[in-house]
């Protein structure tokens, strides 16, 4: 069990609870750990106790009692333990699959982890295949409160060596597991035709029975963009709503976003964003998606279009048909970049990174009105540390920015009206 100092911090009407010393009540100064750096650096064995500060990047999640649990990767093994305390300490990592594999790590195709209203944990994870830009798509769980996981299985029924990547994991309250993926048989039998595809596809498949058999996999739509996260979360059907990063026409890279008509039905996607952002490229920049109690679709991104660039929200008040027109977030200037969104009731929340003078700095914001209405930027902490994005969790009483700095203890700054 490992253990770290926390204070807290009074900014405005919020507490905000930060490690080690804080250098003004604005901003929280990481030290830099040399030594713990130097150790991450040097390949540990996965006989040896896995150490979490060390994982490239980390999924955080909190269950219905309050119970925090995180996913991480070492040395081709995936892991998963749990604090009781909010994270100033964490029970021993528990192996999750038994053979290593090569566990793809990407800040944008890490692993996820959910946990179900009855405790049941969910895993899902990419594994790189032998050739580049390969993967299979991987499912366990846990129906002994992380104690043992199940033997992983490959949820992508499409074998060829071929890219199943970039999957998002959800689980309804009453138990449905979904996972989506960016997949490219479509394009693979496009290519063998001799015809042009761009991009991939956006696949699903779903369990309805726990995690243990899924669906047949299902196509949502062509030519999504192939190398950014998507976001998935639920409206008040208890169907899934999944967002991501879409090609419309000569290469323009903007986002798409599909509702269910039931859980094996997706309808036809509508247009979230509409930068025009062109790019024969991969942006490695997925969106988020929060849905509140009021069933208003909550959205950010990020796009590098000439005309208007850096990160925006928006909000739908139908389903996704429409969204309401973009507000900037953060300073393009000092790179913002890879915000994450969350809803509590009436309450918005973003957070998300800039870069200023070689430290990587975090941000949030939040709104009382749905998004009508924004505070004004809090910066949170910085660092000159490598960094994993920001996500932001909540249990029953708060809201958190969860942002893993490697080599360092794990950091969740709760924020709170």
């Amino acid at each position: 069990m490992r253990k770290f100092i926390i204070g807290l911090l009074t900014i405005g009407n919020s507490f905000i609870a930060v490690m080690y010393l804080s250098t003004s009540n604005a901003e929280h100064v990481h030290p830099v750990n040399k030594s713990n750096d130097a150790q991450c650096q040097t390949k540990i064995s996965s006989s040896i106790s896995p150490r979490q500060e060390c994982a490239k990047t980390m999924s955080s999640t909190f269950d219905s009692k309050g119970r925090l649990w995180s996913a991480w990767s070492n040395d081709g093994f995936l892991y998963v333990n749990y604090s009781d305390d909010k994270g100033k300490m964490f029970s021993p990592g528990v192996k999750v699959n038994a053979l290593a594999e090569k566990i793809s790590v990407g800040h944008e195709h890490r692993p996820k982890i959910k946990v179900s209203a009855n405790g049941n944990i969910y895993l899902s994870w990419t594994r790189s295949l032998k050739k580049r830009f390969t993967g299979d798509i991987r499912f366990s769980k846990s129906v002994d409160k992380g104690k043992t996981f199940s033997l992983p299985l490959t949820v992508n029924d499409n074998r060829d060596m071929i890219s199943h990547r970039f999957d998002t994991l959800g689980v309804s309250s009453k138990g449905d597991v979904y996972i989506s993926w960016l997949d490219k048989r479509d394009r693979q039998q496009a290519e063998l035709a001799g015809k042009k595809y761009n991009g991939a596809a956006a696949y699903f498949a779903v369990s309805a029975d726990g995690g243990n058999n899924f669906s047949s996999n299902i196509k949502i739509a062509d030519n999504s963009c192939e190398c950014c996260r998507m976001a998935m979360d639920f409206d008040q059907r208890d169907l899934p709503v999944i967002t991501w990063r879409n090609i419309y026409g000569d290469n323009i890279r903007d986002h798409s976003i599909v509702s269910f008509d039931n859980s094996l039905t997706p309808r036809k996607p509508d247009r979230l964003s509409h930068d025009n952002w062109k790019l024969n490229g991969c942006p490695h920049h997925g969106p988020s998606l929060s849905i509140s109690d009021s069933n208003i679709y909550h959205a950010v991104w990020f796009n590098d279009a000439k005309k208007n660039h850096g990160i925006f929200y928006a909000n739908s008040r139908n389903a996704g048909k429409s969204f309401s027109l973009p507000v900037e977030v953060g300073q393009y200037n000092y790179q913002a970049s890879h915000a994450d969104i969350a809803t509590v009731g009436n309450s918005v929340y973003i957070a998300w990174q800039e870069t200023k003078e070689s430290r990587n700095q975090l941000y949030f914001m939040h709104s009382t009105n749905n998004g009508k209405s924004w505070t004004n930027p809090q910066l949170l902490s910085t660092t000159s540390k490598t960094v994993d994005y920001p996500f932001i969790l909540k249990d029953k009483q708060n809201v958190y920015v969860s942002w893993h700095i490697r080599g360092e203890e794990y950091h969740l700054i709760p924020i709170r009206q």
